[in-house]
């Protein structure tokens, strides 16, 4: 089943507003959905939108394909960079699906938090030696 991210019209003849939905892209425009997300009030000035960014993101990395207008949403509320498609990892189909593989971006992205991660413990180690070299020479001389 493909799954889309859609604008579901509603509202009077000529004072439309939107819905925001999780449907099956076989479904129609205004027809059956999985769940609504949020809104979309284009005639309001200015206009508003309320998403829940988090079940977007949820449907998103399920691979959930947004429209344009709703992407140009995503992009306004911040979730579309928070998604980046790109730094999705990938599974290994040829080990059973269990292994994954990580694209490029991501594979650099944890290399460098974990070059981060043990400068900031190696700075913290010489931190705690030099405190105990300190303390020591203290207690030592009582």
């Amino acid at each position: 089943m493909a799954v889309k991210l859609r604008l579901r019209r509603e509202g009077a003849k000529k004072a439309p507003h939107y819905r925001i939905v999780v449907a099956d892209s076989r479904a129609p425009r205004d027809g059956r959905f999985l769940e609504i997300i949020g809104e979309y009030h284009p005639l309001s000035q200015p206009s508003e939108i309320k998403l829940d960014g988090e079940r977007a993101l949820h449907w998103l990395r399920n691979g959930a394909q947004p429209t344009d207008q709703v992407k140009k949403l995503l992009r306004i509320e911040g979730v579309w960079e928070e998604f980046k498609p790109g730094d999705k990892p990938k599974r290994d189909r040829s080990a059973g699906g269990e292994k994954v593989k990580l694209s490029k971006k991501a594979k650099a992205k944890a290399a460098e938090e974990a070059e981060q991660a043990a400068e900031a413990k190696a700075s913290a180690a010489a931190e705690a030696a030099s405190d105990d070299t300190a303390e020591g020479g203290e207690e030592e001389s009582s």
